[in-house]
């Protein structure tokens, strides 16, 4: 998809050369003719050599089984919301990947892009398409407050938490704060009635509550954090493929295979799309047409003050990280032109189920992805990464074909 030198394959094959070479002691041949270098690559990709999700020091509950199972509660409770019927697996439905396959993500209204799965979302350092918040509980609270998703409210879910799941919160995060004689609802950001509430509220009251929504996002992202994606035919393939499994062969057609050699090859998806989980969590500016013509997305570029202003994020008061802990925040570049109508990266695990694609949804099928990957036209702002380059109508078939390749189930990790 994205073209460029055999540096990449380079680069990962050396590092693992040796190891692909000590699997073959005796000269036995290679699965459907890889080569050392290229089995090195196909290694890189197994699900299996996905290391555990970073630790993130911002959330000092992660780890906790009650603050999982009080996340996995919120999850899925509609109560959290301005109208009591959207929950946060209205757009996150377990049965479709956790996303909603719509081209853009409706919940009190609509929004102005496409819901992203959370699954193996602890491993990225910013969320969201242009990644806006720099923590898995600060993206859980995003949706919270904003009116075209929950549309709720931060003093109003505090007061849920204590009618619904008060024993539950205490139990994981300390005694709730004194609510009597605070209004129903207020926040900084809602409605506004709802900021005069909060802006009439003693600082200490403010802090108390946006305390208790931190936490709140905290609980959410301990339970996320135990959504995995589980093997797909590709990771059996290769699997065979390294072991000199013969029978391996009969796991992915001769399409699904010559997808494969595009995919590492020609291609160059994996420039971008590379690691177990198929991406490099980064942002790039692939010449997506904007939804709305004439009306281009700025993405990560607009993003940057956002999650540098943001009181929940690493370097915040709420958070349970030390500053030296933040690096990722500290030494974030504010001033990258190229990150003009940059785009994070998504996984490409499920990715055939999980059409629509793009951060709008403009692109309805994978066959028109590979062709506006091929085509690479210009970008409506900023500057397109990608070279044009020459598929036939076979390869597309192929790459498509492979794509299919990488589905499995996604499902919560026991702990």
């Amino acid at each position: 998809m994205k073209p460029a030198t055999s540096w990449m394959i380079a680069l990962i094959g050396g590092a693992l050369l040796t190891g692909a070479a000590l699997a073959n002691p005796f000269g036995m041949k290679a699965v459907d003719g890889w080569n050392a270098a290229e089995i090195a690559v196909l290694s890189s990709m197994r699900l299996s050599e996905l290391a555990p999700a970073p630790v993130d020091p911002s959330n000092g509950h992660e780890s906790s089984q009650a603050a999982v199972s009080l996340g996995q509660r919120i999850f899925f409770d509609r109560r959290f919301s301005g109208n009591s019927a959207v929950s946060c697996a209205s757009c996150h439905q377990p049965d479709r990947q956790f996303q909603d396959g719509r081209p853009l993500g409706i919940g009190m209204g609509t929004g102005a892009r496409r819901t992203m799965p959370v699954v193996g979302a602890g491993y990225s350092p910013f969320l969201f398409w242009d990644g806006r918040k720099d923590s898995l509980w600060s993206q859980a609270l995003g949706p919270l407050e904003d009116p075209a998703e929950h549309g709720g409210n931060r003093l109003a879910y505090a007061h849920a938490l204590k009618a619904h799941y008060r024993a539950d919160y205490e139990a994981v995060f300390g005694p709730l704060p004194d609510l009597a004689g605070l209004p129903k609802e207020a926040s900084p950001l809602g409605t506004p009635g709802q900021r005069t509430a909060w802006n009439s509220m003693r600082d200490d009251a403010r802090r108390e509550v946006s305390r208790v929504f931190a936490n709140m996002g905290k609980a959410l992202a301990a339970y996320q954090k135990t959504l995995q994606f589980r093997p797909s035919r590709m990771d059996r393939y290769v699997d065979g493929v390294i072991r000199r499994d013969e029978t391996a062969s009969q796991l992915l057609g001769p399409s699904e295979k010559s997808g494969l050699r595009i995919f590492i090859g020609k291609g160059q998806c994996i420039t971008c799309h590379s690691g177990p989980l198929l991406t490099d969590q980064h942002f790039h500016n692939t010449g997506i047409a904007p939804r709305t013509a004439g009306q281009p997305d700025p993405g990560r570029r607009a993003a940057l003050a956002k999650v540098m202003n943001d009181e929940f994020n690493c370097l915040g008061s709420f958070s349970s990280a030390r500053p030296e802990q933040c690096e990722e925040l500290r030494f974030l570049a504010q001033d990258d032109h190229a990150m003009e109508a940059s785009f994070k990266t998504p996984s490409l695990r499920n990715v055939a189920l999980r059409a629509p694609y793009m951060h709008a949804g403009q692109v309805p099928s994978l066959d028109a992805v590979v062709r506006h990957y091929a085509r690479a036209p210009v970008a409506a702002a900023g500057h397109s990464e990608l070279k044009p380059f020459a598929l036939s109508e076979q390869e597309v078939r192929d790459l498509v074909a492979f794509l299919g390749a990488l589905t499995g189930d996604a499902e919560a990790a026991p702990r």
